[in-house]
């Protein structure tokens, strides 16, 4: 047989390659799962759950009215067609924003939203770019005028919320306009993938649905809990510990000027009147936002970036908080060959290495990837 097809043969029989999973491996996976998870109403936002306020937020994201110069929405930067994101990698507002847009999905498991976690609430997140000069730039007086002057839209929130929003303070009508489009965006969860029914039919020993799921997946699923480390900070059912860290990328968004990350985004949500320790906490008990009592800023927190979430991960390029890795590839590619000297952790202490990964195995690991 000549070299070339003795390469074939031996290609081939890569491909079909499935690893043996040890016990440790296979406890890893497990934690994965099940999905869908529980996600109940959210305690400090009275509306969660309401019909009516996940129909009003639902049409409030998409109405252009909640930007100052009506020419754009949340739909904008969060496009459903692209797993509600926007395909950029800086999403564009008024002007081009510092960072990449977050996917919205299985936001109910979250405690901290946006890439700095400058909010403890999904409300508050919401509120966030409406006020903000660079995205939708609208005052809440301004809110207050529009949604009053539209009798249907005025109908819907007098009925919700028990007030006409035109003798109500505008901060109070912000508030409540936030808190429906967060009872909106806690509906938008992430279905079934290719990896759920293969972490079931594990956990069941059902070989033969097992064999149905990709070899290469099998494989990246196996680098992905083990050499890979991935799941230390991707871990349990949204695939994420929904917290912080350096990744290594660099956080300058132009010269002189860098993105401060958590660091900075615990200052602001410290001194944000829209924290779960404001007045607009609606659980009498603020039992939500003992997290932010006693976190604090520290050194170490500069430049880290939210944990995003894995589900839909092929659907959400570009990545990176910067959005600065065009593809899953090359987000593999900069684990495998990360520069160690970027991150800002104590040396030595630090949860990422540089993973030294080989052409094949970074394929593997995105094969994986593609099933989540």
């Amino acid at each position: 047989m000549c070299l070339a097809a003795l390469a074939v043969v031996a290609a081939a029989a890569h491909a079909d390659q499935r690893p043996n999973f040890t016990p440790e491996e296979r406890a890893a996976i497990l934690l994965h799962g099940p999905w869908p998870q529980p996600m109940p109403p959210d305690p400090s936002n009275r509306v969660s759950g309401n019909p009516g306020a996940v129909a009003l937020g639902r049409s409030l994201f998409f109405d252009k009215r909640l930007s100052g110069d009506g020419r754009r929405s949340c739909a904008t930067c969060h496009d459903p067609a692209r797993a509600f994101t926007d395909g950029r990698a800086r999403s564009v507002g008024v002007v081009i924003v510092d960072r990449n847009s977050i996917a919205l999905a299985n936001l109910r498991l979250n405690r901290w939203f946006g890439w700095d976690g400058a909010s403890d609430s999904l409300w508050a997140q919401s509120i966030r770019p409406i006020l903000d000069p660079k995205e939708l730039a609208l005052t809440p007086e301004e809110l207050r005028r529009r949604l009053g002057s539209d009798a249907a839209l005025a109908a819907d929130y007098r009925r919700l919320f028990g007030a006409s929003a035109e003798l109500s303070e505008p901060e109070a009508v912000l508030v409540n306009v936030a808190k429906a489009l967060a009872a909106w965006q806690e509906t938008i969860v992430t279905g079934r993938a290719a990896f759920d029914a293969f972490r079931d039919a594990l956990e069941r020993g059902d070989g033969g649905a097992m064999a149905r799921y990709p070899a290469a997946a099998q494989r990246g699923l196996g680098l992905f809990v083990g050499k890979g480390r991935c799941s230390v900070c991707h871990f349990g059912p949204n695939f994420t510990n929904g917290e912080f860290d350096d990744a290594g990328v660099p956080h300058f968004v132009e010269k002189g000027r860098v993105d401060t990350g958590r660091h900075g985004g615990i200052a602001l949500l410290k001194a944000s009147p829209f924290n779960l320790f404001g007045r607009w906490n609606d659980d009498p008990a603020k039992a939500p936002g003992l997290a932010t009592r006693h976190v604090e800023p520290l050194h170490r927190n500069w430049g880290e970036f939210r944990v995003p979430s894995l589900r839909n991960v092929a659907r959400t390029a570009p990545y990176m908080h910067d959005g600065s890795r065009a593809t899953l590839a090359d987000v593999v590619r900069h684990y495998s060959e990360l520069d160690e000297e970027r991150l800002h952790g104590i040396p030595g202490r630090t949860l990422l290495r540089a993973l030294r990964l080989t052409p094949q195995e970074r394929a593997d690991l995105v094969a994986f990837l593609e099933t989540l």
